[in-house]
């Protein structure tokens, strides 16, 4: 066997290995579990989730998951715990410790102080018999048969699992609570998720002098001239009492071009499409952008409840606002 051949064997063993480990942890999920999310969710202060070394990591990327999805949680490390970072657990709390052996020296050492709190101690270990597990108000345990690791030395299963029976806490909390994506993103109003579900189509389309209007008996002529110096590829039209009542576009121009050889006194009336793709400013831009993909269109007429044209918007609008 070449050394390539044994490199790919032996990264496929590691994720045989890990995925068995995690069935193994998943399959053991009892009353615990479900005694763990019932005390979150009754909790009336914060989770904060405790863990020394590999745990400590795992525990961040627990604490960061449910804080992102309805759950006030955050990470303490228990070393700086036992230095005056216990003032940050206040009564109501529901404390998530983390260890392998379930017996790590700095997690022991605040338990005594975490007792004379009124907070939940929940621990998750390997170990029914550790000391960890002896004082905790919930254990669960996480126990793995197999490290993938081949010195038995490093945590890698184990770590594995505990950061899925995280997740597995979390979404069991995330679909108690009936957290919705808007909720998400405005936990995430900076990201990409937070743009697509937060941005409605007001903060994004032209209005004002921007929007390119013509009358129904505006000549094409005049039409094309509004629609190049708007430059958002259409021109709404308006009927007499100011309601919307058509639509033409520069693929529509393109096709008058190759379909008709006499342009010339032509207006709006002869050339528009009278039942326009419309949608109201409230509405949110992923909305407008599922709308112009349904009707395979560009632009979209933005009206208010009497029809009356109060902007536009096209797609490189959802491109810039990073919709798209």
């Amino acid at each position: 066997m070449s050394a390539r051949e044994k490199y790919l064997l032996w990264g496929q063993e590691v994720f045989a290995i890990e995925e068995q480990a995690v069935r193994e942890v998943g399959a053991s999920l009892d009353e615990h579990f479900t005694a763990a999310v019932a005390t979150i969710l009754d909790c009336q202060g914060r989770v904060i989730v405790t863990g020394m070394g590999k745990s400590g990591h795992i525990g961040r990327k627990i604490a960061a998951s449910m804080a992102s999805t309805g759950t006030p949680a955050y990470f303490v490390h228990p070393a700086e715990a036992a230095h005056g970072d216990l003032g940050m657990i206040v009564d109501g709390d529901v404390i998530i410790a983390l260890s392998n052996s379930g017996e790590s020296d700095e997690i022991l050492a605040i338990i005594p102080a975490i007792k004379r709190k009124h907070v939940q101690l929940i621990c998750i270990t390997s170990k029914n018999d550790s000391t960890m597990a002896k004082h905790a108000d919930i254990h669960l345990r996480a126990h793995v048969s197999l490290e993938a690791c081949p010195l038995g030395l490093a945590p890698t299963s184990s770590t594995t699992a505990v950061m899925v029976l995280g997740d597995a806490l979390t979404v069991a909390l995330l679909r108690a609570r009936q957290f919705t994506p808007e909720d998400f993103a405005l936990s995430h109003p900076a990201g990409s998720l937070g743009k697509r579900l937060l941005l409605t189509v007001a903060d994004v389309m032209h209005k004002g002098a921007d929007i390119p209007l013509v009358q129904t008996q505006t000549l094409l002529k005049q039409a094309i001239v509004i629609m190049s110096e708007k430059g958002l590829g259409m021109v709404l039209v308006v009927a007499e009492d100011g309601r919307l009542c058509g639509l033409f576009t520069d693929g529509d121009l393109r096709r008058l071009f190759q379909n008709n050889q006499q342009l010339e006194g032509l207006v709006m009336a002869d050339v528009m499409h009278q039942k326009p793709k419309t949608i109201t400013s409230e509405r949110l831009a992923t909305e407008a952008l599922k709308q112009m993909q349904a009707n395979k269109v560009n632009g979209l007429a933005v009206v208010d409840e009497h029809d009356h044209p109060i902007g536009a918007i096209n797609m490189h609008d959802l491109l810039q606002a990073r919709i798209v």
